[in-house]
């Protein structure tokens, strides 16, 4: 695997540390749902964001003026874009998905994300020809077949969780091809501040959210639970957002698409583990055989990628 790698093997090092760092922040954000019962998916997306713009905006302060000389107005709009669907799409079907159908479910499904990016990338540099990499595909598929009829089954028929994980896993995808290529292209403008940019640009988008999402009618809360609240979602835009994304873009950029895609399946590890540690149970049969298949299908598919 790490043969494919074209940079030295200490930026592959450091690009492979902060890739798992990055899964291991990431995984929190399948619990925050869980810790803020009450609150809608809007709500959470609103507050993260919000939090992570404000955070971002004091970072950035002071290569802001240098920044916007050095980015076009394509750059702008790409940046926008890309916000939107990483950040706040993503993490409205997250929310939901966790809210509907659990932890567990939601993060196994985020769990195809690697073969998911491996195969939108499939005419990046690194790539393999498709029929290498068939025996991935069908054990990612085995893994989302068993918890999907987990998930069906434990929702009496309800797919809403699922179809959320679904949408989460299409949205994200796309993001992270099109954002490594952003990053590919860019000059004068580090990994961090683009991240940090982002920050910004999805803190404004958020501002939009507040508006429906903290109108007077919502669900009244004591002040208790919207400090609880704040507290939340302070933490998951600061570690998850801020330091999460910037590792994220490091890792991008240091590691060709062929590995990048294998780095998203810690995400999953880590945010399976939070959720079982906070229900404190075993997985159960299904979700076991989810995350082995899951777990062989990106070994496998790190397998295709080697001369």
């Amino acid at each position: 695997m790490l043969s494919q790698i074209h940079t030295t093997s200490s930026q592959a090092q450091l690009g492979i540390g902060a890739g798992i760092t990055a899964g291991a922040f990431w995984g929190l954000v399948f619990l925050a749902p869980e810790l803020t019962p009450g609150f809608s998916p809007l709500q959470l997306s609103a507050g993260r964001y919000l939090a992570y713009g404000i955070v971002a905006a004091v970072l950035i302060a002071r290569s802001w003026p240098r920044l916007v000389r050095s980015l076009s107005w394509a750059d702008w709009r790409g940046l926008a874009g890309l916000s939107l669907l990483g950040n706040i799409v993503y993490y409205l079907f997250v929310a939901q998905a966790v809210q509907s159908g659990g932890v567990a479910m939601t993060s196994i499904v985020i769990g195809l994300l690697p073969l998911a990016v491996t195969l939108a990338g499939l005419r990046e540099h690194g790539a393999v020809p498709l029929r290498r990499l068939a025996p991935s595909l069908l054990l990612g598929g085995a893994g989302l077949a068993c918890i999907s009829w987990d998930a069906l089954r434990a929702a009496g028929g309800s797919g809403l969780g699922l179809l959320c994980a679904l949408g989460a896993l299409v949205s994200w995808t796309i993001y992270a091809v099109v954002n490594r290529r952003w990053l590919a292209r860019l000059q004068g403008v580090s990994s961090q501040e683009w991240s940090l940019l982002m920050g910004v640009m999805t803190g404004a988008q958020a501002l939009l959210l507040a508006v429906p999402a903290f109108q007077p009618g919502a669900a009244a809360h004591s002040g208790a639970e919207w400090l609880h609240f704040l507290g939340v979602v302070s933490a998951v835009g600061i570690f998850c957002s801020v330091v999460g994304n910037a590792l994220w873009n490091y890792a991008s950029r240091a590691l060709p698409m062929a590995l990048m895609g294998q780095m998203i399946v810690f995400e999953t590890v880590f945010a399976s583990l939070y959720g079982f540690l906070w229900e404190g149970r075993w997985p159960n049969g299904m979700e076991a055989a989810a995350l082995l298949l899951l777990l062989a299908g990106v070994a496998s598919c790190a397998a295709a990628h080697r001369n």
